[in-house]
């Protein structure tokens, strides 16, 4: 199935056109949000649990510098978990539950599809657990990884009691508000999320309306492999043939795996921003806190803003080494305050 429509963004002159695919996987359908020029290398994205691009990722492209930096270098995939695309109705309970390898296979299906060889990736959270996972069963896929507070362990005992409830929640009761409240905390800061003598931001609202949408069974579907299914990656990480690009909130629930991920890493080819006053979606609460982070990641690709790529748009995108000088603390923490920066790179 396919369906096309026209997106207009404040920032650029042209609109994007945007296509709506429907691919058919050994796993099940999954659905793709194109956007931009196919011919243009390929940057994959896959959201948090209950989310969609919609709900994960229109700040960022709303953001006009970075919308201007990601459309004029990449064709953009949104990739949806299953059931998680705008319309879905409810899994048949008949369909087999995935596990993290199955979503992370689908990926590389999607991709065969397209005809994509080795593509750029940016996910949040559970995304970014997914993302990591394709790109240490497909290193050759994978050009780089933005990831934005992501895991790499298997669930604590804490984490996963917590997930437990709410998966119960979801199975018994659906979308109701404790669960929205729930995935709410999950996503956002406490300032964002507002008090009573503080509203909640517009990002919150937006997202509140968005999780309204939600089939609670298909939830419950992703939430069962990224609780109940989870690995331990972090044994191998050392081994990614990609640079690597770590946001995360210094409020998210998620921070302190954030920052284990990033210590099991490569040191040479990773590098980490912590965005102060933030929850775990930056790119919902501060997307511009990843602007210069990005723009100097995507130098050693050839990338940059405004662009006009010096090498063929389907090329395969060698990355040079993230020079120490581009992402040294002295060269970005002048200008990204409020942004904190914890990077240690190898001359």
């Amino acid at each position: 199935m396919l369906g096309l429509c026209i997106d207009h963004f404040t920032n650029l002159v042209d609109p994007v056109i945007t296509m709506e695919y429907v691919i058919e996987t050994c796993y099940g359908h999954v659905s793709v949000s194109v956007y931009g020029d196919q011919d243009k290398p390929a940057l994959v994205t896959y959201p948090d649990l209950a989310l969609n691009h919609t709900s994960c990722f229109q700040g960022l492209l709303f953001c006009p510098e970075a919308c201007s930096l990601l459309l004029h270098n990449f064709c953009i995939y949104h990739i949806s978990p299953p059931g998680h695309e705008l319309g879905a109705a409810t899994i048949s309970p008949d369909d087999p539950l995935l596990s993290v390898d199955d979503l992370a296979d689908q990926i590389a299906e999607v991709l065969n599809y397209f005809g994509l060889d080795a593509v750029m990736c940016m996910g949040v959270t559970a995304g970014a657990y997914i993302l990591t996972l394709f790109a240490m069963k497909y290193r050759q896929r994978v050009l780089g990884l933005i990831l934005i507070s992501p895991l790499c362990n298997a669930p604590s005992w804490t984490e996963w009691l917590y997930n437990k409830v709410l998966s119960n929640l979801l199975y018994y009761y659906g979308m109701c508000g404790v669960v929205k409240e729930l995935l709410l905390k999950r996503y956002f800061s406490k300032e964002a999320l507002g008090s009573s003598q503080v509203p909640e931001s517009d990002a919150v609202q937006a997202c509140k309306r968005l999780l309204d949408e939600r089939q609670g069974l298909n939830v419950w579907r992703f939430l069962e492999a990224i609780n109940g299914r989870r690995q331990d990656i972090s044994n191998g990480l050392r081994k990614l043939l990609c640079c690597s690009l770590i946001f995360v909130g210094e409020n998210s629930p998620f921070h302190f795996e954030s920052l284990d991920m990033t210590s099991e890493l490569d040191r040479r080819y990773s590098a980490l921003v912590e965005v102060q006053a933030c929850g775990s979606m930056v790119t919902e609460e501060q997307p511009h806190a990843m602007l210069i982070p990005m723009e100097y990641f995507l130098t050693g690709y050839g990338m940059y803003r405004p662009p006009k790529l010096s090498v063929s748009p389907r090329s395969t995108l060698s990355p040079i080494c993230i020079s120490p000088e581009l992402l040294s603390p002295e060269s970005m923490g002048l200008k990204l305050k409020p942004i904190k920066t914890r990077i240690s790179l190898e001359v």
